[in-house]
């Protein structure tokens, strides 16, 4: 039987679905068997161990040294958006396709960074804190409506966001590198530079993807540049910002607080954790349970629709009766 690798770190945790999908196509499924982000060489291992013939992948590092030892994978179908963890040159030089599930995700990231930007304005998770501290601490926070809140990225979580944010009553304004222009006629949004967005907004929220670059999208100059008390929200990638010196802009003041569903380096267990003012989750962005059944039964379609089509391409065996 062919066999498919799955990489992420869950899936079909909810649901079986996906994994009958696969099943009663005639592929059996190997599940990540340590339940968390895989490293390269372990990502390397399980190819070798198992020689899948597709491959459902997750953030874990899919570099051109995997690729060129994983004789036989023909797709690598990712469960989620960003494809910036995969060598696509690579894959594409050795003719392996790669798939995405774009859409799947946009609701749960929105939801979640709207979560965030209210329990930073409401201190949510400190006054729990305090509470479990034996501290009945009451602590006056800040309505969103009225807010001018700035998006660093107009792509299809970026709009989400932007659109619920309005219907909340903040103002909003943003910046994209190519512009939904038919979008923005339709919806109140400002479309202003990056230094505009970061000397206005109190609330900052990034939505964009890794470009692999050596520098910050949000760095030490970029936050000093950002408006006094301001908040910044991230759950995209966490390679885009310094952490040390976000760490720095809170502890002098400068910056309110922080919102992170993405960090430098995960499992995370930096300075930010010291901080009342910073608000951290582990990549959860898309772990809505209706989200996360979407993604994976659409990754699994994205890996079946080019095998099935082999499938049917390849020469019928001939009759060995005589």
């Amino acid at each position: 039987m062919n066999r498919i690798l799955i990489t992420t770190s869950i899936f079909g945790k909810d649901d079986p679905a996906p994994l009958d999908l696969l099943q009663r196509a005639g592929y059996k499924a190997i599940v990540n068997p340590y339940g968390r982000k895989l490293t390269e060489d372990e990502v390397l291992d399980l190819l070798l161990e198992i020689k899948p013939v597709g491959m459902i992948a997750g953030l874990e590092p899919i570099t051109a040294r995997v690729l060129r030892r994983a004789k036989g994978l023909r797709i690598i179908s990712r469960c989620g958006i960003g494809l910036d963890n995969v060598d696509l040159n690579a894959a594409g030089s050795l003719g392996i396709a790669v798939t995405n599930t774009p859409d799947a995700p946009t609701e749960a990231v929105a939801e979640l960074t709207i979560g965030l930007i209210f329990n930073l304005l409401r201190r949510i998770s400190f006054l729990d804190r305090e509470i479990r501290r034996g501290n009945w601490t009451k602590e006056t926070g800040s309505l969103l409506r009225g807010k001018q809140v700035g998006i660093i990225g107009l792509g299809r979580i970026g709009k989400r966001v932007a659109e619920t944010l309005l219907a909340l009553g903040a103002k909003v304004a943003g910046t994209d590198i190519h512009p939904d222009y038919a979008w923005l006629q339709k919806n109140p949004v400002s479309l202003v530079s990056l230094e505009e967005l970061l000397k206005e907004s109190e609330v900052l929220c990034l939505h964009v993807s890794y470009t692999g670059s050596s520098e910050y999208l949000i760095g030490k100059k970029e936050m000093e540049a950002m408006r006094e008390g301001a908040y910044l929200v991230n759950t995209s990638r966490g390679e885009v910002i310094d952490h040390d010196a976000l760490y720095s802009m809170l502890t002098n003041g400068h910056l309110s607080g922080a919102a992170l569903d993405v960090l430098d380096h995960e499992p995370y267990t930096g300075p930010l954790t010291r901080l009342d003012s910073v608000i951290l989750t582990p990549h959860v962005g898309s772990y809505a349970k209706e989200t996360r059944l979407e993604m994976e039964v659409q990754a699994v379609k994205n890996l079946l629709s080019p095998l099935n089509a082999d499938r049917d391409d390849a020469p019928e065996k001939p009759n060995s009766r005589t």
